[in-house]
């Protein structure tokens, strides 16, 4: 099965396309999913294209990146998987809409994204790279068998007072863990 269409027990994952932009726009504009990081709500479509064509780019230099995520009948439930990060580790992530959190759909995210990484590029680290307060995103990351290899500020956060975590699949080198983390 080719990582560009994944079917997970509730979900059909595939490489986005431009016709996802609105709905993926819907998405990343509601405020409800941004409650740990307002900052990063898509207030404009431009930052929806903008992210997508970054998502195509790892798709076609990398061979893999983000999906997005539909229900059976074509309904979004939300985006996710892996993208590479800084050529240095695979980054989960997801992001769902508010009325599905809770279902673990998120899970079924991450383990298809776990999959597609050790497809593409096994030797490459899986990470998580979020927010302390965000419980849902942490407990997703354990659930997956990540470990906790690092706490610290989040660079750039326009919160002063946020706290990152980093969790990973395997030991990390501490270049690895500063490059990963600075940004």
């Amino acid at each position: 099965m080719s990582d560009e269409l994944v079917r997970t027990e509730r979900l059909v994952l595939t490489r986005p396309v431009p016709a996802d932009v609105d709905d993926v726009f819907a998405l990343y504009s509601d405020p409800a999913v941004w409650e740990h990081y307002p900052s990063r709500r898509h207030t404009h479509r431009g930052a929806t294209e903008e992210l997508l064509a970054h998502v195509e780019e790892s798709w076609q230099v990398i061979g893999l990146g983000s999906w997005v995520a539909r229900d059976a009948e074509g309904r979004l439930m939300g985006t996710g998987g892996c993208d590479l990060r800084l050529g240095l580790a695979w980054n989960l992530g997801y992001r769902l809409a508010r009325d599905v959190w809770g279902r673990g759909l998120a899970q079924e995210i991450v383990r298809a994204g776990i999959a597609a990484s050790q497809r593409v590029r096994p030797d490459i680290a899986v990470t998580a790279y979020l927010l302390a307060g965000n419980a849902r995103s942490k407990a997703a990351a354990e659930r997956a068998g990540l470990d906790l290899v690092w706490t610290g500020p989040d660079a750039g956060n326009p919160d002063p007072d946020a706290v990152r975590l980093l969790y990973a699949d395997r030991p990390l080198s501490r270049i690895v863990v500063r490059e990963l983390t600075a940004t």
